[in-house]
C-alpha cells in the first residue's frame, strides 16, 4: 500500500465524522401528517368548551405543552393553551408550527374592552392586532415633561414616559429587517366573520350572574395586546384615543406576529369579561369570565361552521 492510499484511510473516518457534525440540522419530524387548523387559548376555562366537541382526540405532548389532534365542526385541528402572555403565546404557536402542518391559526378567548361602546359579554374579532406596549421609556427632561428628543416612530402620543414602538420582523419574502406595528389578520376569514348572523350568545353563567345587557358581536376595527393586565380607568381612556382599540389582550397579537412571520393566516375571537378598568367598582374579570370565555368559542364554533378554508 502506498503511502496516499494509507493516508487516505487514515483520515477518511475523521472526514467523514467532520462531514456529519457541520451538516444542518434536520427539522424536528411532524407529529402528525395531516394538515390542520391550531386553535388556541390561552387558559383552561377558555378551551375546555372546544375541547368537549372534538372528535377523534388525540394527545402529544411538547416541552410540557399539550396537543391535542381531533375534528372539531368537521375541520382537522390541533387545539392547546397558548399560556398567558405575550412570550408563552410567541412561543407555543411557534412550537406549534414546527411540529404539525398547521395551515391556518384561530384564536378564541377572554380580552378586557376599551372601546366605550362595548360591554362585557360582547365578542370582538378585530381587523388588525398591535403591540401597544413594545416601549421607550423616556427621560424626564422636566418635571413632568418626557421624551422631548426621543425618537418617536409611530408619532403616536405617549402616556407619560412612554412611547410605543413598532416591532422589527424578518420573513421569508420580505427577510430585510423591517418595522412594523399593525399585523393584519386573514381577509378571507375574517369576511366570513362578517357575515356570522344569530349567534345565540348567553348573558348569563350556569349560577346566577347574568349581564345587563344582551352581548353582541362586533367585526372590525383595532385590538391591542401587551404583557400587562390592565385595570386602569385612564390608561384605558388613552389607549382607546390613541390606537382606536376596541379590545385590549395579552397575546393576540404575539399570535399575529408569529403567524405573519411564517406567512400563515390568522385570526382572533375575543368576549370582554371586563372593561380594563373602565367598570364600576372591581374589576369583572372573575365575575364574567365564564360567559365571555363560552361566548367567544361560540362564535369560534360559528365561524367554523361557515368557513370553508383554502385547499
Amino acid at each position: 500500500m502506498n503511502l496516499i492510499a494509507l493516508t487516505l484511510r487514515t483520515l477518511l473516518p475523521a472526514l467523514l465524522l467532520a462531514l456529519t457534525l457541520v451538516r444542518p440540522a434536520v427539522a424536528a419530524p411532524w407529529l402528525d401528517e395531516t394538515p390542520r387548523v391550531a386553535v388556541i387559548s390561552a387558559f383552561e376555562p377558555e378551551l375546555s368548551l372546544l375541547l368537549d366537541q372534538t372528535k377523534q382526540a388525540r394527545h402529544f405532548s411538547v416541552n410540557g405543552t399539550r396537543f391535542t389532534t381531533g375534528v372539531l365542526r368537521n375541520k382537522p385541528v390541533v387545539l392547546f393553551l397558548s399560556g398567558i402572555s405575550m412570550t408563552n403565546a410567541a412561543m407555543t404557536t411557534q412550537l406549534a408550527l414546527d411540529h404539525f402542518k398547521i395551515t391556518h391559526i384561530v384564536f378564541s378567548g377572554i380580552a378586557g374592552g376599551v372601546n366605550p361602546d362595548l360591554h362585557i359579554g360582547d365578542v370582538v374579532v378585530a381587523q388588525k392586532w398591535g403591540q401597544y406596549l413594545e416601549l421607550l421609556m423616556a427621560r424626564e427632561d422636566s418635571p413632568g415633561v418626557f421624551g422631548s428628543g426621543s425618537p418617536n416612530d409611530l408619532g403616536l402620543p405617549g402616556y407619560g414616559m412612554m412611547r410605543t414602538r413598532p416591532v422589527k420582523v424578518i420573513t421569508a419574502d420580505q427577510p430585510k429587517v423591517h418595522k412594523k406595528f399593525w399585523f393584519d389578520v386573514d381577509p378571507e376569514m375574517l369576511a366570513v366573520a362578517q357575515n356570522l348572523k344569530d349567534i345565540a350568545l348567553q348573558s348569563c353563567d350556569t349560577g346566577s350572574q347574568c349581564l345587563r345587557r344582551q352581548p353582541r358581536l362586533v367585526v372590525g376595527g383595532n385590538g391591542v395586546s401587551g404583557a400587562a393586565f390592565v385595570d386602569n380607568a385612564e390608561y384605558r381612556k388613552y389607549v382607546f384615543n390613541t390606537f382606536q382599540a376596541n379590545v385590549l389582550d395579552m397575546e393576540s397579537a404575539a399570535c399575529a406576529m408569529v403567524a405573519y412571520v411564517n406567512a400563515v393566516p390568522f385570526i382572533a375571537f375575543r368576549s370582554l369579561s371586563d372593561l380594563a378598568g373602565g367598570g364600576e367598582g372591581a374589576n369583572e374579570m372573575h365575575t364574567f369570565m365564564g360567559i365571555a370565555a363560552d361566548n367567544s368559542a361560540k362564535v369560534l364554533l360559528a365561524f367554523l361552521d361557515a368557513w370553508t378554508p383554502d385547499p
